[in-house]
């Protein structure tokens, strides 16, 4: 039997809450069990309720969200929560901060006058969401388990190595690229943030967001690791040690202009329904660095990626995938792993110090 998935809706308008909750329940499978006006209301509902996913507006009286969700993250760490925000500057900037705090994602309110667009956007945008961050089903988990266990056997175990053919080269890493989505921001700061001030290689990042966030989340993370961190843009020359964020619908690639490695910014077809996507990043960095990428996939819903994973896989690259306990929505990182591209499958607070202990070139231990 399909599980349904129970959510409580908090926001100070009885407006939005309306619409939240039509488009909510246009799902069978999703049962709007509370709603709330502000976040102590909310606060007190989950005290004597349950609900797996809380959809938290931004801006409220009383409690604000970003105040809710440091206790909701404290109190009820089960619980996954989604913003809803304005598009305004500080909705975007508030949004990028509640994200790193441990909202799994953000959703725009809708600005439009008709009722039927605003559920219909709201429909399109949420029910994935919802339904990703929700218990899974049995059935799902079932088919799930056994073909992780048929990728994890090769290895002996979800802490191992998942490798289907051995690591060939010991070679230095020149350029580390990471893919994230749902529950992404938190992810990205913890991993950026434990990794040294001098480190050494480019980075380059493709977090699925909104244009807008980006560019925040680049300037977050900028002032949080102490290593420049820039919104990516055409043209820029790729140097050691800097972060570079794709910017919100457009790809990022990497490429050879008159000699000189630079980034490629497009508005190319979406891949995966997702522009940016990981997987034209991952490609062309594969191309470009060969054997010499380290590329981690964090949590995420879909499988964006698994493309391009094969492309660094294929020519010798190292892959790490977040494993499933510590990933918001183990999509993206799961697909690699069972398809079998994943090197190293680690706790998200192992991942940094992996990362470290592959460009000191103490990991690649296979035999050719």
């Amino acid at each position: 039997m399909k599980t349904v998935t129970r959510v409580l809706v908090v926001d100070d308008s009885v407006i939005v809450r309306g619409l939240l909750t039509r488009a909510l329940e246009s799902d069978p499978f999703i049962r709007v069990t509370g709603t709330a006006m502000h976040g102590e209301a909310a606060l007190v509902w989950l005290e004597k309720n349950t609900a797996d996913v809380v959809i938290l507006d931004v801006e409220m009286p009383v409690m604000d969200g970003l105040t809710t969700l440091e206790i909701l993250r404290k109190e009820f760490p089960s619980v996954r929560v989604i913003m809803a925000s304005t598009m305004t500057q500080t909705g975007a900037e508030t949004s990028v901060k509640a994200l790193s705090l441990g909202a799994a994602s953000c959703i725009a309110k809708p600005v439009t006058s008709s009722m039927a667009e605003s559920i219909r956007q709201l429909s399109t945008e949420l029910l994935p969401q919802v339904r990703a961050l929700g218990p899974a089903d049995p059935s799902d988990e079932t088919a799930a388990g056994i073909l992780l266990s048929l990728a994890l056997n090769r290895a002996g175990g979800e802490d191992g190595m998942v490798a289907p053919a051995p690591l060939r080269r010991r070679t230095r890493p020149q350029v580390l690229v990471i893919g994230a989505s749902t529950g992404g921001p938190q992810a990205l700061t913890e991993v950026l943030t434990s990794l040294p001030q001098d480190f050494p290689l480019p980075i380059f990042v493709v977090q699925h967001m909104p244009a807008q966030f980006t560019r925040i989340l680049a300037n977050r993370l900028d002032s949080m690791t102490g290593r420049p961190c820039r919104e990516a843009a055409d043209g820029m020359l790729i140097t050691p040690g800097e972060t570079l964020i794709a910017p919100g619908g457009y790809h990022m690639e990497t490429e050879y202009r008159s000699r000189r490695l630079v980034t490629a910014v497009h508005s190319g077809p979406a891949e995966h329904f997702c522009r940016p996507s990981i997987n034209p990043l991952f490609r062309s960095v594969s191309r470009n660095y060969g054997s010499s990428v380290l590329a981690v996939m964090l949590t995420g819903m879909g499988d964006d990626g698994i493309e391009g994973a094969h492309e660094v896989f294929e020519n010798g690259g190292t892959i790490i995938a977040q494993d499933r306990h510590t990933s918001v929505v183990w999509g993206m990182p799961g697909a690699v792993v069972r398809a079998g591209l994943a090197h190293f499958i680690l706790p998200l607070n192992q991942i940094a110090p992996e990362i470290k202990r592959i460009c000191a070139l103490e990991a690649c231990t296979h035999d050719a």
